[in-house]
């Protein structure tokens, strides 16, 4: 058997953006976004650790994000580097027009500057998502922060805003608040 040796490019290198995909905030204070990279998994563990009552999954499943979803995912970086927002989710294989919104992330240093917003609307402003029309998450009833951050996008989308109860307490063991599914859109991509 025939072994051909044929030079070999890490996904870590691949994965590195040369660039940001946005900068936002203030000069004094800019926040870079972009698509996220293998280095980023163990900052975006401690970011969402830091932000309940969002649910902290484990370090190996940020870095399956930061890898395998680069680019339906994103952060938000400030000049040194931290993590300071995280934004993660995918395009539904059933429904190849729809954006499944899992997690949305902002510490505490960048609260207040909209950043959660701008996240969104860098990962669903780009190529890759130019088909989707529809934006889905769950939201637990008691969560205010999210709930108004998405009703914020549908009146900026000009997009009707749709929920219903998804997973109930019993389905989530009992100790786990439900959670409701929420649906925006049609959205027109070039509103975002």
């Amino acid at each position: 058997m025939n072994v051909t040796t044929q030079p070999f490019t890490p996904s870590a290198d691949l994965a590195r953006p040369s660039v940001a995909d946005a900068v936002v905030g203030s000069d004094a204070s800019p926040l870079f976004i972009r698509k996220p990279n293998p280095d980023d998994g163990w900052g975006i563990y401690e970011l969402v650790k830091s932000c309940p009552p969002l649910d902290v999954n484990s370090a190996y499943a940020y870095l399956l994000l930061a890898t395998q979803f680069r680019d339906t995912c994103a952060v938000a970086t400030n000049e040194e580097g931290e993590i300071v927002g995280f934004v993660s989710g995918y395009v539904k294989s059933n429904a190849p027009d729809t954006y499944f919104l899992w997690q949305v992330a902002v510490g505490e240093k960048a609260r207040g500057t909209g950043l959660a917003r701008r996240l969104v609307a860098a990962v669903m402003s780009r190529p890759e998502l130019e088909d989707v029309h529809h934006l889905e998450t769950t939201i637990t009833p008691d969560n205010q922060a999210s709930w108004g951050l998405f009703r914020r996008l549908a009146d900026r989308w000009q997009a009707p805003l749709n929920s219903r109860e998804y997973f109930s307490t019993d389905q989530l063991g009992g100790e786990h608040d439900p959670e409701n599914l929420v649906r925006i859109g049609p959205f027109d991509t070039r509103r975002i």
